[in-house]
């Protein structure tokens, strides 16, 4: 700070640093961090482009922190050489500007130009729009420096087929063009399959006989025997059972009860249950029977067995022992553990003679050797990337400083800061001031501490389906008719419409002449509650002894109580002459005072009941400050962001109706002529009473209406002169 000549002023109240030339730009990261507005903010929820938000997130913790700032701003005026351009904030940038006495200034010149001649355009200037489209930058090229190679990267039909059958086999990656390709290590993994599934076929060649043992029906033995294997094992089981204990045989078979359980069923959707029963009825020699006594859900299997294994292991046999199933099942072993050692299935689809002519054609080198070709562009292509970020840089960095080092956006009237997501619409009003609310709950316990009226709404988009929550801040206006559950209608930044309902209300001052009031609205809820109360339990009465009187018309009925009617009558007479005592009363006091008292004394007693409210709101609405709004949405806020009474004036907009002279509407409320008569009466009596007591009718000379006080003491005069004695003559 000391080395460079900072300029300041107040906005929103505070005194903040000016960033007004590109000079002091370039000289950011000289000032003390205790003077920036905001330490971090966050990458989402912002009204800001998203891709410039990521480039300057460069650790990618989803912040934008005050070193990422600085190193944005030193980059960024190095390559240029007039920072004064950001003050544009423009998306062309001639080719004039970069900083060619600058290294990395001069690499992205050359870079720009590159840009613009696979572009096919001719111009001094570059765009963010020609840098935007990196499909639209490569397409005319073979090679781009991404490490990914395509059928385009090679003229070769040879390799093109290779390239496209690793493709088909192993899966692509996606280059710059935005096509399919592979990298090295596709291609490592593409030639390992393809040795590895060729080694496999050849282990079955040589061991033919042994691994194939029932030769192409072998697949289909192994997959018949592993399907009973576990259904053979227990019916053998049960035979062992039944010579362990012969009395347990009808309980190890199939019992007639469990079938007549079924029996009134559809049986041909009893699959299931049915598996579940034995295999075959056990047999006194324990043998499985193979020739058609079987379970009928089984039946299917035996008879594939039957057809490749037992006719040419057992020919003529009905049935077999146990350990002859287990010899079948060990001749299907070899079979199986060639099976799980399966390796290279990724280019089975090719088939196998495929397989061996890629391997015979080892263009393994070739590709690998076009990949490392296209990295070797790496760093020409890296610099097109970077002049893509520049321009979103040049373009947006200037913004982002006018709602970062200071709140300069916020306080422009003709701009919006980043935080602001639109506008809603709500009883005659538009707020302007509406943040996106990532999670409510945590935010409105913060939010509070701003001091600021907050309506919290849900709003869904119909056109989309979309849904988001607002917190729209209102600073002007009346609040009698907002409560949760009334509807607006919020607009985005891009004019689209969102249905919005309020869910939840926080409640502070948004002015002192609302506070006002605020007593006397408190006082007349209050009384029309009570009303309506009263009223409630009147009726409720009332329906119920009529309800009563229905039931039983003659019962209950009470005598007529003189003593009690003149009780209650004495009780009513005495509390109106206590009223009217007390109204006497005030009326004598207030008619002893002279009429400028007079006004003094009402004026104290508005004072008296309004006077707490409106110092109260007077105070808060000081303090009111946007800082809690924000870091309640993971902002660092280092600095106070107030919202004075005159600017937060300019952040709500009240309709403005005309006044109507002759209204036309058919439906007003016609007033009675009683009405208007009791009003006159009531305004000149008020006119009399004025004039009276001001003694208005003495000073005009009308001595029968003059109003003359009474002293409030007398005192005796005594004469200096000396008494006349009538006897001294």
């Amino acid at each position: 700070m000391a080395n460079y000549d900072w300029k300041f002023s107040t906005i929103g109240g505070m005194t903040r640093v000016n960033i007004e030339s590109g000079e002091d730009i370039r000289h950011l990261g000289e000032l003390d961090q205790k003077l920036w507005t905001v330490l971090s903010c966050p990458v989402s929820g912002l009204e800001f482009d998203q891709k410039t938000l990521q480039m300057l997130d460069t650790d990618g913790d989803g912040r934008i922190r005050v070193n990422e700032v600085v190193a944005a701003a030193n980059w960024l005026t190095s390559v240029i050489n007039d920072p004064d351009l950001l003050l544009k904030k423009e998306d062309v940038l001639p080719l004039s500007a970069f900083n060619t006495e600058n290294e990395e200034g001069a690499k992205l010149l050359a870079s720009a130009k590159q840009i613009l001649a696979n572009l096919g355009l001719e111009k001094d200037s570059i765009s963010l729009a020609d840098t935007e489209d990196s499909v639209a930058i490569f397409a005319k090229t073979a090679l781009n420096g991404d490490g990914i190679i395509t059928e385009q990267s090679t003229q070769d039909e040879a390799l093109k087929k290779t390239i496209a059958e690793c493709i088909a086999s192993m899966g692509s990656k996606t280059d710059r063009c935005g096509l399919p390709g592979i990298d090295a290590e596709l291609i490592e993994g593409f030639y390992g399959a393809l040795a590895a599934y060729a080694a496999w076929k050849q282990a079955a060649e040589d061991g033919k006989a042994e691994i194939f043992p029932y030769g192409d029906d072998t697949a289909a033995a192994s997959e018949a025997v592993n399907s009973i294997k576990a259904k053979v094992a227990d019916y053998f089981m049960r035979c062992k059972l039944a010579v362990f204990n012969e009395a347990s045989t009808q309980a190890l078979d199939v019992s007639a009860t469990r079938i007549e359980a079924i029996s009134d069923k559809d049986l041909s959707a009893c699959d299931s249950e049915i598996a579940q029963y034995p295999l075959a009825h056990l047999t006194s020699n324990n043998t499985l029977p193979i020739d058609g006594r079987i379970n009928p859900v089984w039946q299917a299997t035996f008879a594939k067995l039957n057809a490749i294994v037992f006719s040419k292991e057992f020919e003529g046999a009905k049935e077999i022992t146990e350990e002859q199933w287990q010899a079948v099942v060990a001749k299907l072993a070899a079979y199986e553990a060639w099976t799980a050692a399966k390796a290279g299935a990724q280019v089975e689809g090719l088939g196998l003679d495929e397989v061996k002519a890629l391997i015979a054609a080892d263009r393994k080198a070739d590709l690998l050797k076009l990949v490392e070709d296209d990295k070797a562009l790496e760093p020409e292509s890296a610099s097109i990337d970077a002049v893509n970020k520049l321009m979103h840089y040049y373009r947006d960095f200037y913004k982002l400083l006018c709602n970062y080092v200071s709140f300069s956006d916020f306080y422009n009237p003709s701009e919006k800061a980043i935080f602001q997501a639109g506008r809603l619409y709500i009883d005659e009003r538009c707020c302007e001031l509406c943040i996106k609310v990532q999670d409510m709950g945590p935010h409105n316990a913060t939010a509070g501490l701003s001091g600021m009226f907050i309506l919290y709404c849900n709003c869904v988009s119909k056109k989309t389906g979309a849904t988001m929550t607002v917190a729209a801040v209102l600073t002007d206006g009346d609040i009698a008719d907002l409560r949760d559950g009334k509807h607006g209608l919020f607009y985005d930044n891009q004019g689209n419409d969102w249905d919005a309902t309020i869910v939840k209300i926080v409640d502070n001052p948004i002015s002192v002449r609302q506070a006002f009031w605020s007593p006397y609205r408190k006082l007349g809820k209050f009384i029309e509650d009570k009303i309506s109360k009263n009223a409630d339990a009147k009726d409720a009465k009332v329906v119920g002894d009529l309800t009563a009187k229905a039931d039983n018309p003659n019962g209950g009925k009470q005598p007529f109580d003189i003593a009690k009617f003149a009780g209650i009558g004495a009780m009513v007479t005495v509390a109106i002459a206590a009223i009217s005592g007390a109204v006497a009363g005030l009326i004598g006091v207030l008619s002893q005072l002279e009429w400028w008292k007079l006004l003094i004394v009402i004026a104290v007693i508005l004072l008296v009941i309004s006077g707490p409210a409106m110092i109260k709101a007077w105070l808060k609405l000081r303090k009111r400050n946007l800082g809690p709004v924000l870091n309640a949405n993971n902002w660092a806020i280092n600095a106070a962001v107030k919202v004075n009474v005159p600017f937060g004036a300019t952040l709500t907009e009240v309709s403005k109706t005309p006044i109507v002279v002759k209204g036309n509407d058919p439906y007003a409320i016609k007033t009675p002529f009683w009405k208007k008569l009791l009003r006159w009466i009531i305004a000149l009596a008020a006119v009399f009473a004025i004039l009276y007591y001001s003694n208005f009718f003495g000073w005009v000379g009308c001595d029968c209406l003059k109003h003359e006080k009474k002293p409030k003491a007398q005192t005796e005069q005594i004469s200096s002169a000396p008494a006349e004695d009538p006897v001294a003559e």
